[in-house]
């Protein structure tokens, strides 16, 4: 049996949400967890459209909320798949607030989630590859890539038992902390 490949395009995924007074915090904004809620289900429409395939959050990175978003802007989430590996997928999002009244449009955030494809007894589930048909494509896979590579060097570098304090102490007196040891 030959390897299914997909195109980054024919999972790509769009959803439109007017913001309303329901959605806002108590400073009048439209409220973060509201924005990542959002955020999940389309991250989950993307990557299911791509593997066919129930799928479930593994992780959310690089979350930064850029300018706020008021009632009454129109929110539009861009979601793609920015990576693939063998049961996994990064769903690349953008997060854009459009001014009805102007029509003046903010880039408001981008975030990557990892999401899992599953099966029906609840087993991680092969994906098929990804076709990278631009160079734009190219490199949101390799930026994919080192964030991947980034995140195992921290977690082998501070959650080893081989981790000695003493290597990060003159850092440590440059930020605005008092050790209590």
């Amino acid at each position: 049996m030959s390897k299914l490949f997909k195109t980054v395009a024919s999972s790509r995924t769009s959803i439109a949400e007017l913001m309303q007074p329901s959605h806002s915090n108590f400073g009048g904004k439209i409220h973060g967890g509201y924005l990542l809620n959002l955020m999940d289900q389309i991250a989950f429409a993307c990557a299911a459209k791509h593997s066919k395939h129930y799928c479930v959050t593994a992780s959310v990175d690089t979350v930064n909320f850029l300018e706020p978003i008021e009632i009454g802007e129109i929110v539009t989430l861009k979601a793609s798949i920015n990576y693939v590996g063998n049961t996994s997928m990064v769903v690349g999002i953008r997060v854009e607030a459009e001014n009805i009244k102007t029509g003046h449009i903010k880039h408001c955030n981008s975030s990557y989630f990892t999401m899992v494809a599953k099966d029906e007894t609840g087993k991680s589930a092969t994906v098929p590859g990804l076709i990278l048909s631009s160079e734009e494509e190219i490199r949101r896979f390799l930026h994919a890539l080192e964030r991947n590579k980034a995140k195992r060097q921290n977690k082998k570098e501070f959650q080893s038992k081989d981790f000695v304090l003493e290597n990060y102490l003159n850092e440590l007196q440059k930020h605005n902390i008092k050790i209590a040891l």
